[in-house]
């Protein structure tokens, strides 16, 4: 795991000698945060841990305290429990020049399997879908289990998470490996069926309907998870439902394994984002953003044909 984590500093965060390393946790994830305090320190940095309580939803916002902290940094690592990465708080740390990565539920067996791969490989498939993304203005999404979703992405820029994050302001989860965007809000319509793994809630055991009308979910079926999904977006309020994000993971080495930060960069996967997109170039802004994988996606992209079965047809 140090090796992974060396790997991670070196040649995705691009540390040098000297250079400040902040690291947030939280309870469930100290030890993780100590084993990165560890190899920063041998590498001749300046760690730094903060340890804050694990917070409601994945995009909830830190405590002021630590966004001043994250502001003031020049690399964040942040294996928390909850994602940081729809906040404002990271927003405000990349604006002041911090590179940040953002790795919810991050675990060894993760930096194992994911961190070390072909990077020039997965960069340029996911520039290229970056680009295609960029380009066109809808996307249409089936699968063989009946999903049928429809969406705009008129005037919207596509986003790569390819695992360079050694720029000033660079934000990205590690392991990286995707290419997203955020639709057009009140476009989608259709349904969609999310057959691998939802985040927070982990491997679905039958897959989860979601009906969509006008942008939103509006009803959730299907695996158990349904009810606990649909009590947490109650909680939040309509906007949680928002289509926010369409992601196509580009990892050629992570496995579906439960975790979604591993799960939406499996290579030919597809996964769609609802609640916050305002960090994607969206216009919603919630404290509550939650991404679906789908096995197996045909993508359309206007009339290109991207993926036939989870398959990559003219991205490569």
């Amino acid at each position: 795991m140090k090796e992974g984590i060396r790997a991670m500093l070196l040649e995705c965060m691009g540390l040098q000698r000297g250079e400040t390393v902040l690291i947030v946790v939280d309870p469930l994830s100290l030890e993780m945060g100590n084993v990165m305090w560890e190899v920063a320190a041998n590498l001749e940095a300046e760690p730094m841990m903060i340890v804050m309580m694990e917070q409601k939803h994945h995009g909830s916002e830190p405590p002021a305290s630590v966004a001043a902290a994250m502001r003031a940094a020049q690399i964040i690592l942040a294996p928390t429990t909850k994602s940081l990465s729809h906040t404002q708080a990271y927003r405000d740390a990349c604006a002041s020049g911090a590179r940040m990565a953002s790795m919810p539920g991050i675990t060894n067996g993760i930096i194992t399997r994911s961190i070390a791969v072909d990077y020039s490989f997965m960069r340029t498939l996911s520039h290229k879908l970056v680009q295609q993304l960029s380009d066109v203005k809808s996307a249409r999404l089936s699968t063989p289990l009946g999903t049928e979703l429809e969406m705009s992405l008129d005037g919207r820029q596509g986003i790569g998470d390819a695992g360079d994050l050694s720029q000033p302001g660079a934000f990205g989860n590690l392991p990286a490996g995707e290419a997203f965007i955020a639709p057009l809000e009140g476009s989608c319509q259709g349904v969609f069926y999310c057959d691998a793994s939802v985040g927070g809630f982990g491997r679905v055991t039958e897959p989860l309907r979601c009906d969509v009308k006008d942008g939103f979910v509006v009803s959730l079926a299907g695996d158990k998870i349904a009810l606990k999904l649909q009590e947490q977006m109650d909680g939040v309020g309509r906007l949680s439902g928002n289509i926010a994000e369409l992601g196509i993971g580009t990892n050629p080495n992570a496995p579906l394994s439960g975790n979604i930060l591993e799960d939406e960069k499996v290579f030919g996967t597809v996964h769609i984002g609802i609640g916050n997109n305002i960090t994607i170039g969206g216009k919603v802004d919630v404290p509550f953003h939650v991404d679906l994988v789908i096995k197996k996606p045909t993508l359309y992209l206007d009339d290109m044909l991207v993926m036939k079965d989870g398959k990559f047809i003219a991205a490569h």
